[in-house]
């Protein structure tokens, strides 16, 4: 076969590969569904000629057309009223109509565009958002509403009767909890005594009585906020217990905020029943402020806690018998962050519960996964890598609240762990802020993991002439005078080094902590070199000068000198 023969070859089928998919596309026929019954509504007899019930959104749009209208006979068509019998569907037909249209105002938004307009319900575009792109429907799902003992859905199924064309209608088992539901999300106790006139539509499907009533609920709450928030000041300053008192200022202002919205989800759900189109917002809105009030006054609880702790202990971390309070310590500031954790994460699963976005954003959410994955990665990696080592040092304990770390050279006690750095008190006051990733991914002394006593050294450069077991005896001495030091530990006195120059006598101490070894240490040198300087000031270093003889003749002398200090002639 020729290289040009080949080539058409190769082009005609591709050709092929790219038009045939959209042939096969055309040709494609989707199959219709729906559910099998003998009759529909039998006793209501036949429907309305221009009743169009053949999609969903014709079926949906119909039953409220209807309502406005007050035609709730013609809308319980729209209704599957098969469980009723036949003698009744009459009679209670136009009434669960207008319970469902009471039921659907007020508590949802309707979606129009998951509401198809095509008889198969079939959803032409694919996303992850639509799995079921590209599939004839018979039943869709409008609301899922919270209802005791059990859920209840607002949904729509596609009916072929025998003898007649398939149509959609409200499915049973949602008539069968219309009852229930109105009793539930109904109108309140305190919109049924309203006058006619404030029961008027406005807009978007809300009536006058709702503009009025929510600046007056709105206000209701914040009374309520205010004489919580007021409480609870007047009992922190009744009660004669700091920490009671200091919890209390701290924690009044969100537990105010839980009550508040509390009361709010009381009111909209049993005395005051607004529309969906509040409904939607205000909702999640108070569960979302009754959980985050909540979780703040429970941190801030934690936090003046905390502090009360750190009051009481870390001034006295340096005595070794405070280790387990130590350690209980930092497990109260891992355990703080913990709770922060869950509590941001029930939030958002509340919040994504109570909206329903996993039905809607579960499948995108699987899809992107891999994307948000390297997004957070790449913006949070410093972000979440103190997390991270937060959490590890909430686990690990390398270190703990109230220890003592010599840290680039710099000595304080770990005074705070929090999320992304910690704080570090020096000696002198001073706070120290570290990132936490950043601290434990360098080496650092941690003088407090084991035992919180200490040894502390200082040198002494003296002279040649100076007696090492003299001075030993001399600050043997001092030291048990000082009375900080520890007898059964470490100390001693030691030439460290030695040159041409002077000798360096080194003095070593134990002390029962970090700050009395640091104040002993000040203390023995200085009483050591008092001690020098009234007995032995010849022990102090000195420069000695060699003075040789020039040969006869020669008037001059030279002189050669080694070491420091104070000139000696013939």
């Amino acid at each position: 076969m020729s290289a040009a023969t080949l080539r058409r070859v190769l082009s005609t089928a591709c050709l092929l590969l790219l038009v045939l998919p959209l042939w096969l596309n055309g040709q494609t026929t989707f199959p219709e569904r729906w559910f099998e019954i003998e009759t529909l509504n039998a006793g209501l007899g036949e429907p309305p000629a221009d009743l169009d019930r053949s999609t969903p959104r014709q079926a949906v749009s119909q039953l409220l057309l209807l309502a406005d209208e007050g035609d709730y006979a013609r809308a319980a068509h729209l209704l599957n009223l098969n469980e009723l019998p036949e003698d009744e569907q009459t009679r209670r037909g136009p009434e669960l109509a207008r319970k469902l249209v009471e039921i659907i105002n007020r508590t949802m938004v309707v979606d129009w565009a998951a509401l198809p307009s095509r008889s198969d319900a079939l959803l032409e575009t694919s996303s992850g958002e639509r799995p079921l792109a590209g599939q004839a429907r018979r039943s869709i799902e409008m609301s899922f509403l919270e209802l005791d003992p059990a859920p209840a859905e607002i949904r729509i199924n596609r009916l072929k009767p025998a003898e007649s064309d398939a149509v959609w209608v409200f499915a049973r088992q949602t008539v069968d909890d219309i009852d229930a539901l109105y009793e539930r999300y109904g109108p309140g106790w305190l919109e049924e005594r309203l006058p006619d006139v404030l029961q008027r539509p406005a807009f978007s499907g809300t009536r006058i009585w709702e503009w009025l009533a929510l600046p007056v609920t709105i206000g209701v709450l914040v009374l309520l906020g205010w004489v919580t928030h007021s409480l609870l000041g007047g009992l922190g300053r009744a009660v004669p217990v700091d920490w009671i008192n200091r919890a209390a200022g701290r924690m009044r202002m969100p537990l105010a905020v839980a009550l508040m919205a509390m009361l709010g989800q009381f009111l909209t759900g049993w005395v005051i029943s607004f529309s969906g189109f509040f409904y939607t917002v205000l909702s999640p809105l108070l569960i979302g402020l009754t959980i985050v009030g909540l979780t703040l006054a429970v941190l801030r609880t934690i936090d003046a806690t905390l502090e009360k702790v750190t009051e009481r202990f870390v001034d006295d971390i340096d005595d070794s018998s405070e280790r387990d309070r130590r350690k209980l310590y930092t497990s109260i500031y891992a355990l703080r962050r913990f709770v922060l954790l869950a509590a941001v994460l029930i939030s958002a699963v509340l919040f994504m519960v109570q909206l329903r976005l996993f039905d809607n954003v579960g499948m995108s959410l699987l899809a992107s996964a891999g994307v948000i994955t390297v997004v957070l990665g790449i913006a949070g990696r410093t972000v979440l890598g103190n997390i991270l080592a937060s959490l590890q040092i909430a686990i690990a304990k390398p270190v703990r609240i109230g220890d003592a770390v010599q840290y680039e050279e710099h000595w304080g006690y770990v005074e705070s762990i929090y999320y992304s750095f910690l704080v570090l008190r020096t000696w002198d006051g001073r706070r120290l802020v570290v990132p936490v990733q950043y601290f434990i991914t360098y080496p650092f002394e941690n003088w407090s993991m084991v035992d919180a006593s200490i040894t502390r050294t200082f040198a002494l450069r003296l002279d040649h002439c100076a007696d090492p077991g003299r001075l030993r005896e001399v600050f043997e001495a001092v030291a048990r005078e000082d009375g900080k030091a520890i007898e059964d530990e470490l100390l001693m006195t030691a030439v460290t080094e030695h040159n041409e120059d002077y000798q360096e006598i080194t003095f070593f101490a134990t002390a029962a902590n970090p700050t009395e070894a640091w104040l002993m240490k000040m203390r023995l040198r200085e009483k050591m070199a008092d001690w020098i300087r009234e007995h032995h000031p010849d022990w102090w270093p000195s420069d000695r000068v060699q003075l040789d003889r020039l040969p006869a003749g020669d008037g001059e002398s030279t002189g050669r000198s080694s070491g420091r200090g104070d000139r000696e002639g013939d």
